[in-house]
Protein backbone atom coordinates (compact mmCIF):
# COMPACT_ATOMS: atom_id res chain seq x y z
CA UNK A 1 0.00 0.00 0.00
CA UNK A 2 1.50 3.23 -1.07
CA UNK A 3 2.36 5.70 1.66
CA UNK A 4 1.02 9.29 0.69
CA UNK A 5 2.79 12.27 2.02
CA UNK A 6 1.03 15.41 3.09
CA UNK A 7 2.38 18.10 2.53
CA UNK A 8 1.87 21.66 4.72
CA UNK A 9 2.87 25.37 4.69
CA UNK A 10 3.39 26.71 7.36
CA UNK A 11 1.32 30.13 8.11
CA UNK A 12 4.57 32.26 8.72
CA UNK A 13 5.94 31.21 5.00
CA UNK A 14 2.79 33.10 3.74
CA UNK A 15 4.14 36.65 5.38
CA UNK A 16 5.28 38.79 2.53
CA UNK A 17 8.11 41.35 2.96
CA UNK A 18 6.77 44.77 4.16
CA UNK A 19 8.04 47.97 2.34
CA UNK A 20 10.55 50.43 4.55
CA UNK A 21 9.21 52.85 6.66
CA UNK A 22 9.34 56.15 4.61
CA UNK A 23 11.69 58.17 7.23
CA UNK A 24 13.60 55.48 9.54
CA UNK A 25 14.11 53.07 5.64
CA UNK A 26 15.81 56.43 4.69
CA UNK A 27 18.41 56.72 7.41
CA UNK A 28 19.21 52.74 7.25
CA UNK A 29 20.44 53.91 3.65
CA UNK A 30 22.13 56.77 5.10
CA UNK A 31 24.33 54.33 7.04
CA UNK A 32 25.12 52.11 4.54
CA UNK A 33 26.29 54.91 1.88
CA UNK A 34 30.09 55.46 0.94
CA UNK A 35 29.32 58.77 0.03
CA UNK A 36 31.64 61.84 1.57
CA UNK A 37 30.30 64.50 3.82
CA UNK A 38 26.82 62.89 3.88
CA UNK A 39 24.34 64.28 6.09
CA UNK A 40 20.78 63.41 7.46
CA UNK A 41 17.65 65.46 7.05
CA UNK A 42 15.20 62.60 7.20
CA UNK A 43 14.81 61.86 11.06
CA UNK A 44 12.90 64.32 12.64
CA UNK A 45 15.19 64.78 15.55
CA UNK A 46 17.19 68.03 17.20
CA UNK A 47 20.83 67.88 16.80
CA UNK A 48 23.23 71.02 18.39
CA UNK A 49 25.42 72.79 16.44
CA UNK A 50 28.17 69.64 16.70
CA UNK A 51 25.76 67.66 15.17
CA UNK A 52 25.39 65.53 18.57
CA UNK A 53 22.17 65.00 20.01
CA UNK A 54 21.83 66.63 23.32
CA UNK A 55 21.28 65.69 26.68
CA UNK A 56 19.39 68.35 28.44
CA UNK A 57 21.20 70.26 31.69
CA UNK A 58 17.51 70.12 33.30
CA UNK A 59 17.31 66.94 32.27
CA UNK A 60 20.68 65.57 34.02
CA UNK A 61 19.48 66.94 37.25
CA UNK A 62 16.00 65.99 37.28
CA UNK A 63 17.62 62.24 36.58
CA UNK A 64 19.72 62.39 39.83
CA UNK A 65 16.87 63.42 41.64
CA UNK A 66 15.04 60.83 40.42
CA UNK A 67 17.12 58.36 40.95
CA UNK A 68 18.49 59.36 44.43
CA UNK A 69 14.81 58.33 45.29
CA UNK A 70 15.79 54.90 44.84
CA UNK A 71 12.27 53.77 44.65
CA UNK A 72 10.94 50.28 43.71
CA UNK A 73 10.00 50.10 40.39
CA UNK A 74 6.08 48.47 40.37
CA UNK A 75 3.64 48.92 37.86
CA UNK A 76 2.26 52.46 37.39
CA UNK A 77 -1.72 52.58 37.12
CA UNK A 78 -3.27 52.34 33.71
CA UNK A 79 -3.46 56.20 33.06
CA UNK A 80 0.61 56.80 34.29
CA UNK A 81 2.58 58.82 36.52
CA UNK A 82 -0.42 61.18 38.20
CA UNK A 83 2.25 63.85 38.90
CA UNK A 84 2.94 63.88 35.51
CA UNK A 85 -0.36 63.86 34.16
CA UNK A 86 -0.95 66.57 36.14
CA UNK A 87 1.80 68.55 35.00
CA UNK A 88 0.74 68.12 31.52
CA UNK A 89 -2.73 69.36 32.04
CA UNK A 90 -0.70 72.91 33.59
CA UNK A 91 1.46 72.85 30.66
CA UNK A 92 -0.78 72.40 27.69
CA UNK A 93 -4.38 74.43 29.18
CA UNK A 94 -2.19 76.57 31.09
CA UNK A 95 -1.77 76.32 35.27
CA UNK A 96 -5.15 78.60 35.85
CA UNK A 97 -7.10 76.72 33.28
CA UNK A 98 -10.59 76.41 34.29
CA UNK A 99 -11.26 73.31 32.21
CA UNK A 100 -8.43 71.89 34.27
CA UNK A 101 -9.71 73.17 38.01
CA UNK A 102 -13.45 72.31 36.95
CA UNK A 103 -11.69 68.74 36.63
CA UNK A 104 -13.13 68.39 32.70
CA UNK A 105 -10.05 67.30 31.10
CA UNK A 106 -8.90 63.13 31.41
CA UNK A 107 -5.20 63.01 30.65
CA UNK A 108 -3.17 59.71 30.32
CA UNK A 109 0.48 59.06 30.16
CA UNK A 110 1.32 58.05 27.03
CA UNK A 111 3.92 55.87 25.11
CA UNK A 112 5.49 59.35 22.93
CA UNK A 113 3.02 61.10 20.86
CA UNK A 114 2.28 58.48 18.88
CA UNK A 115 1.00 56.25 21.34
CA UNK A 116 -1.13 59.46 22.63
CA UNK A 117 -2.56 59.06 19.03
CA UNK A 118 -2.90 55.23 19.02
CA UNK A 119 -4.65 55.65 22.23
CA UNK A 120 -6.89 57.76 21.06
CA UNK A 121 -7.94 56.35 17.57
CA UNK A 122 -9.12 53.40 19.45
CA UNK A 123 -10.73 54.96 21.86
CA UNK A 124 -12.69 56.97 19.47
CA UNK A 125 -13.24 54.09 17.20
CA UNK A 126 -15.23 51.75 19.69
CA UNK A 127 -17.08 55.46 20.35
CA UNK A 128 -17.71 55.83 16.63
CA UNK A 129 -18.10 51.85 15.52
CA UNK A 130 -21.70 51.51 16.55
CA UNK A 131 -23.25 54.93 15.69
CA UNK A 132 -22.00 54.32 12.30
CA UNK A 133 -22.75 51.13 12.24
CA UNK A 134 -26.63 51.87 12.85
CA UNK A 135 -26.31 54.24 10.20
CA UNK A 136 -24.96 52.20 7.29
CA UNK A 137 -21.83 53.91 7.09
CA UNK A 138 -18.10 53.89 8.78
CA UNK A 139 -16.28 56.15 10.82
CA UNK A 140 -14.15 58.76 8.82
CA UNK A 141 -10.75 60.62 9.60
CA UNK A 142 -9.37 63.44 7.81
CA UNK A 143 -5.68 64.44 7.70
CA UNK A 144 -4.18 67.25 6.00
CA UNK A 145 -2.61 66.71 2.44
CA UNK A 146 0.24 66.19 3.24
CA UNK A 147 0.60 65.07 6.85
CA UNK A 148 3.10 63.03 8.67
CA UNK A 149 3.03 59.56 6.97
CA UNK A 150 2.05 57.78 10.74
CA UNK A 151 -1.09 59.89 11.10
CA UNK A 152 -2.92 57.82 8.00
CA UNK A 153 -1.28 54.68 9.40
CA UNK A 154 -2.35 54.43 12.91
CA UNK A 155 -6.20 55.47 12.15
CA UNK A 156 -6.39 53.48 8.93
CA UNK A 157 -5.48 50.41 11.45
CA UNK A 158 -7.70 51.28 14.05
CA UNK A 159 -10.12 50.98 11.68
CA UNK A 160 -11.55 54.32 10.41
CA UNK A 161 -11.98 55.10 7.00
CA UNK A 162 -9.08 58.07 6.27
CA UNK A 163 -9.37 61.03 3.88
CA UNK A 164 -7.69 64.04 3.47
CA UNK A 165 -8.45 68.03 3.77
CA UNK A 166 -6.22 70.42 1.30
CA UNK A 167 -3.81 72.04 3.22
CA UNK A 168 0.06 72.91 1.02
CA UNK A 169 -0.17 74.02 -2.54
CA UNK A 170 3.36 73.67 -3.89
CA UNK A 171 2.75 76.52 -6.35
CA UNK A 172 2.26 79.09 -3.53
CA UNK A 173 5.25 77.48 -1.69
CA UNK A 174 2.57 77.43 1.63
CA UNK A 175 -1.42 76.99 2.63
CA UNK A 176 -4.55 77.22 0.29
CA UNK A 177 -6.42 78.42 3.57
CA UNK A 178 -9.59 78.98 1.40
CA UNK A 179 -9.70 75.49 -0.04
CA UNK A 180 -8.85 73.99 3.39
CA UNK A 181 -11.80 75.81 4.75
CA UNK A 182 -13.87 74.73 1.66
CA UNK A 183 -13.68 70.99 2.28
CA UNK A 184 -14.12 71.34 6.19
CA UNK A 185 -17.57 73.32 5.56
CA UNK A 186 -18.88 70.41 3.51
CA UNK A 187 -17.91 67.81 5.43
CA UNK A 188 -20.17 65.20 7.49
CA UNK A 189 -21.02 65.49 11.28
CA UNK A 190 -18.72 63.45 13.67
CA UNK A 191 -16.09 63.12 10.86
CA UNK A 192 -12.71 63.72 13.22
CA UNK A 193 -10.35 65.77 11.62
CA UNK A 194 -6.40 65.67 12.83
CA UNK A 195 -4.61 68.86 12.92
CA UNK A 196 -1.09 69.76 13.92
CA UNK A 197 -1.67 72.22 16.42
CA UNK A 198 1.97 73.94 15.63
CA UNK A 199 5.39 73.44 13.40
CA UNK A 200 3.12 71.58 11.00
CA UNK A 201 5.45 67.97 9.78
CA UNK A 202 6.08 67.83 6.75
CA UNK A 203 5.69 71.43 5.71
CA UNK A 204 6.23 73.50 8.58
CA UNK A 205 3.71 76.17 6.88
CA UNK A 206 1.75 77.68 9.58
CA UNK A 207 -2.18 79.10 9.51
CA UNK A 208 -2.35 82.44 11.35
CA UNK A 209 -4.67 83.36 14.13
CA UNK A 210 -7.59 84.30 12.21
CA UNK A 211 -7.22 81.06 9.60
CA UNK A 212 -7.30 78.83 13.12
CA UNK A 213 -9.98 81.20 14.38
CA UNK A 214 -11.82 80.13 10.92
CA UNK A 215 -10.92 76.71 11.02
CA UNK A 216 -12.16 76.48 14.57
CA UNK A 217 -15.85 78.29 14.01
CA UNK A 218 -16.47 75.45 11.25
CA UNK A 219 -15.44 72.50 13.41
CA UNK A 220 -17.94 74.13 15.75
CA UNK A 221 -20.84 74.60 13.72
CA UNK A 222 -20.13 71.51 11.22
CA UNK A 223 -20.17 69.15 14.74
CA UNK A 224 -16.50 67.50 13.77
CA UNK A 225 -14.53 65.95 16.27
CA UNK A 226 -11.22 68.19 16.48
CA UNK A 227 -8.04 65.59 17.61
CA UNK A 228 -4.93 67.92 17.60
CA UNK A 229 -1.19 66.60 16.95
CA UNK A 230 1.21 68.92 19.20
CA UNK A 231 4.77 67.19 19.33
CA UNK A 232 6.63 70.41 18.93
CA UNK A 233 4.97 73.05 21.53
CA UNK A 234 8.14 75.38 21.82
CA UNK A 235 9.35 75.14 19.04
CA UNK A 236 8.10 77.46 16.85
CA UNK A 237 7.10 80.77 18.60
CA UNK A 238 7.29 79.71 22.86
CA UNK A 239 5.45 76.99 24.84
CA UNK A 240 2.74 79.71 25.27
CA UNK A 241 1.95 80.83 21.68
CA UNK A 242 2.36 77.27 19.97
CA UNK A 243 -0.37 76.19 22.72
CA UNK A 244 -2.56 78.81 21.94
CA UNK A 245 -4.46 77.12 19.15
CA UNK A 246 -5.31 74.37 22.40
CA UNK A 247 -7.38 77.38 24.16
CA UNK A 248 -8.68 78.62 20.96
CA UNK A 249 -10.77 75.36 20.86
CA UNK A 250 -11.27 75.20 25.07
CA UNK A 251 -12.72 78.48 24.63
CA UNK A 252 -15.24 77.70 21.80
CA UNK A 253 -16.69 75.17 24.38
CA UNK A 254 -15.65 72.41 22.45
CA UNK A 255 -15.23 68.46 23.06
CA UNK A 256 -11.76 68.02 21.62
CA UNK A 257 -8.70 65.27 21.74
CA UNK A 258 -4.89 66.92 22.41
CA UNK A 259 -1.69 64.04 21.47
CA UNK A 260 1.42 65.87 23.14
CA UNK A 261 5.31 64.60 22.98
CA UNK A 262 8.30 65.54 25.11
CA UNK A 263 10.63 63.68 22.18
CA UNK A 264 11.87 66.89 21.07
CA UNK A 265 11.21 69.47 23.62
CA UNK A 266 13.34 67.25 26.24
CA UNK A 267 15.55 65.71 23.88
CA UNK A 268 13.81 62.41 25.19
CA UNK A 269 13.46 60.31 22.06
CA UNK A 270 14.11 57.02 23.57
CA UNK A 271 12.04 57.39 26.74
CA UNK A 272 8.71 57.50 24.60
CA UNK A 273 7.54 60.38 26.99
CA UNK A 274 3.86 61.44 25.60
CA UNK A 275 0.57 61.85 26.94
CA UNK A 276 -3.03 61.98 25.35
CA UNK A 277 -5.88 64.50 27.02
CA UNK A 278 -9.26 64.97 26.11
CA UNK A 279 -11.11 67.83 26.99
CA UNK A 280 -14.84 66.77 27.96
CA UNK A 281 -18.07 69.24 28.67
CA UNK A 282 -18.17 68.53 32.58
CA UNK A 283 -15.68 66.44 35.13
CA UNK A 284 -18.73 63.39 34.92
CA UNK A 285 -17.93 63.00 31.06
CA UNK A 286 -14.43 63.35 31.69
CA UNK A 287 -14.40 60.85 34.48
CA UNK A 288 -16.35 58.14 32.22
CA UNK A 289 -13.83 59.03 29.28
CA UNK A 290 -10.87 58.01 31.82
CA UNK A 291 -12.52 54.50 32.05
CA UNK A 292 -12.47 53.87 28.34
CA UNK A 293 -8.75 55.27 27.93
CA UNK A 294 -7.91 52.76 30.15
CA UNK A 295 -9.23 50.04 28.65
CA UNK A 296 -7.53 51.31 25.44
CA UNK A 297 -4.20 51.42 27.13
CA UNK A 298 -4.74 47.77 29.02
CA UNK A 299 -5.41 46.02 25.71
CA UNK A 300 -2.74 47.97 23.89
CA UNK A 301 0.53 47.79 26.83
CA UNK A 302 -1.53 47.98 30.05
CA UNK A 303 0.83 50.24 32.09
CA UNK A 304 3.05 52.76 30.67
CA UNK A 305 7.02 52.82 31.92
CA UNK A 306 8.12 55.10 34.99
CA UNK A 307 11.38 57.04 34.61
CA UNK A 308 11.24 59.50 31.57
CA UNK A 309 7.63 60.50 32.84
CA UNK A 310 9.31 60.96 36.45
CA UNK A 311 11.95 63.33 35.00
CA UNK A 312 9.34 65.53 32.86
CA UNK A 313 7.59 65.81 35.81
CA UNK A 314 10.50 66.60 38.01
CA UNK A 315 11.27 69.04 35.75
CA UNK A 316 8.04 70.76 35.56
CA UNK A 317 7.42 70.42 38.78
CA UNK A 318 10.05 72.29 39.96
CA UNK A 319 10.80 75.94 39.59
CA UNK A 320 14.57 75.62 39.09
CA UNK A 321 14.35 72.90 36.61
CA UNK A 322 11.14 74.84 35.05
CA UNK A 323 13.18 77.35 34.49
CA UNK A 324 16.24 75.96 33.03
CA UNK A 325 14.43 73.87 30.74
CA UNK A 326 12.60 76.66 29.18
CA UNK A 327 15.84 78.65 29.13
CA UNK A 328 17.07 75.20 26.81
CA UNK A 329 14.47 74.86 24.67
CA UNK A 330 14.71 78.54 24.03
CA UNK A 331 17.68 77.96 22.34
CA UNK A 332 17.42 75.19 20.42
CA UNK A 333 14.28 77.21 18.63
CA UNK A 334 16.28 80.05 18.20
CA UNK A 335 18.61 77.87 17.00
CA UNK A 336 16.47 76.40 14.54
CA UNK A 337 15.75 79.86 13.70
CA UNK A 338 19.17 80.69 12.49
CA UNK A 339 19.71 77.60 10.62
CA UNK A 340 16.64 78.68 8.40
CA UNK A 341 18.22 81.79 7.62
CA UNK A 342 21.62 80.12 6.73
CA UNK A 343 20.15 77.96 4.49
CA UNK A 344 17.71 80.72 2.67
CA UNK A 345 21.08 82.76 2.48
CA UNK A 346 23.21 79.84 1.54
CA UNK A 347 21.22 79.32 -1.47
CA UNK A 348 21.17 82.54 -2.91
CA UNK A 349 25.52 82.63 -2.33
CA UNK A 350 25.23 79.65 -4.13
CA UNK A 351 23.13 80.68 -7.07
CA UNK A 352 19.71 79.84 -6.91
CA UNK A 353 17.56 83.00 -8.31
CA UNK A 354 14.36 81.05 -7.04
CA UNK A 355 12.53 83.05 -4.21
CA UNK A 356 13.55 80.94 -1.08
CA UNK A 357 12.08 83.29 1.24
CA UNK A 358 9.28 80.86 2.21
CA UNK A 359 12.15 78.87 4.24
CA UNK A 360 12.47 81.81 6.62
CA UNK A 361 8.56 81.87 7.00
CA UNK A 362 7.84 77.93 7.82
CA UNK A 363 8.16 77.37 11.16
CA UNK A 364 9.54 74.24 13.37
CA UNK A 365 12.03 71.41 12.61
CA UNK A 366 10.66 70.85 9.21
CA UNK A 367 11.34 72.52 5.94
CA UNK A 368 9.02 71.70 2.60
CA UNK A 369 12.51 72.63 0.41
CA UNK A 370 10.19 72.40 -2.99
CA UNK A 371 12.51 69.84 -3.92
CA UNK A 372 11.34 67.06 -6.30
CA UNK A 373 10.98 63.60 -6.17
CA UNK A 374 13.82 63.14 -8.70
CA UNK A 375 15.78 66.23 -7.44
CA UNK A 376 16.15 64.24 -3.95
CA UNK A 377 17.20 61.44 -5.14
CA UNK A 378 19.86 62.67 -6.75
CA UNK A 379 20.99 64.64 -3.87
CA UNK A 380 21.19 61.63 -1.85
CA UNK A 381 23.05 59.40 -4.27
CA UNK A 382 25.38 61.92 -5.67
CA UNK A 383 25.53 63.88 -2.95
CA UNK A 384 24.90 62.10 0.47
CA UNK A 385 22.51 64.88 1.34
CA UNK A 386 19.37 62.94 2.16
CA UNK A 387 15.77 64.00 2.25
CA UNK A 388 12.52 62.57 2.12
CA UNK A 389 11.19 61.99 -1.70
CA UNK A 390 8.62 64.72 -0.67
CA UNK A 391 11.15 67.34 -0.27
CA UNK A 392 10.75 67.13 3.52
CA UNK A 393 14.26 68.26 5.23
CA UNK A 394 14.86 68.55 8.62
CA UNK A 395 16.33 72.22 9.35
CA UNK A 396 16.80 71.31 12.97
CA UNK A 397 20.16 68.81 11.53
CA UNK A 398 21.64 71.32 10.20
CA UNK A 399 24.82 73.40 11.63
CA UNK A 400 27.77 75.45 10.70
CA UNK A 401 29.78 72.33 9.22
CA UNK A 402 27.11 70.80 7.04
CA UNK A 403 25.37 73.75 5.91
CA UNK A 404 27.77 74.90 2.72
CA UNK A 405 27.50 71.49 1.63
CA UNK A 406 24.03 70.98 1.53
CA UNK A 407 23.36 74.83 0.14
CA UNK A 408 25.85 73.71 -2.45
CA UNK A 409 24.08 70.14 -3.38
CA UNK A 410 20.20 72.09 -3.36
CA UNK A 411 21.34 74.14 -5.89
CA UNK A 412 23.27 72.09 -7.95
CA UNK A 413 20.30 69.84 -8.29
CA UNK A 414 17.50 72.83 -8.61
Amino acid sequence: MRRETLVTMSLLSTVEMAPKDPIFGLSEQFGLSTVPNKVNLCVGVYLDETGKLPLLNCVQAAEKLVLNESKARGYLPMDGLASYDAAVKGLVFGADSAVVSEGRVATVQAIGGTGGLKVGADFLYRMNAAGAASSGGQPKVLISDPSWENHRALFTNAGFVVETYPYYEAGRRGINAEAMFGALETTEAGTIVVLHACCHNPTGCELNADQWARVVDIVKSRGLVPFLDMAYQGFGEGIVEDGAVVNMFVAAGLDFLVSTSFSKSFALYGERVGALSVVCSSAGDASKVLSQLKIAIRTNYSNPPTHGASVVATVLNTPELRSMWEAELGNMRVRIKAMRLALANGLVAAGVTDDVSYITEQSGMFSYSGLSESQMKRLRDEFGVFGLDSGRICVAALNDGNIAHVCASIAAVM
